[in-house]
């Protein structure tokens, strides 16, 4: 099996049509993929996936699925790397719209309170006005009677 001697270098790209990325479930020509192991002098007990039509028939240098498991694998951990970086992108974008919401909901809140406080103070001078009216109302017809007593009186 001269596709199983060869050292690890030698991209499983080659062989394939196309490359595989991830661990392969099937090979191009619609067969199952198996999981094999090698027994090479360059690769001995090297894991490896491989096309189960061309591993019966003992193919050798051919266009079927062959692929090393530990590159599949690494391919597989690049792939959810790529994912969590996606989802802490989103999860970002999420957290910065729920903040934009919070502050728009603190912004909202704090026009009601000062316009609830703004109101009570309105209505408070307006109390005081009223009080400070009658006050002075009191007043002078207290001056009146006053004035008038002293005038009856002497």
């Amino acid at each position: 099996m001269s596709n199983l001697t060869g050292d690890s270098t030698v991209s499983s790209s080659r062989r394939g049509r196309g490359r595989v990325v991830g661990v392969p479930s099937q090979c191009w020509c619609g067969v199952a993929v198996v999981e094999k192991i090698s027994k090479s002098d360059f690769n001995p007990y090297r894991r490896y996936y491989r096309c189960s039509y061309a591993a019966t028939h003992k193919l050798e240098n051919d266009n079927h699925i062959f692929k090393w498991v530990d590159e599949a694998l690494l391919n597989e951990i690049d792939k959810l790397g790529a994912q969590i970086r996606k989802i802490e992108e989103a999860m970002e974008k999420i957290e910065h719209g729920r903040e934009e919401i919070e502050k728009m909901m603190f912004e909202s809140l704090k026009m009601k309170l000062e316009n609830e406080i703004l109101e009570r103070v309105e209505d408070a001078l307006l109390e005081s006005k009223a009080n400070t009216r009658n006050m002075m109302i009191c007043g002078v017809i207290g001056c009146v009677l006053m004035i008038g007593l002293v005038k009856l009186l002497g």
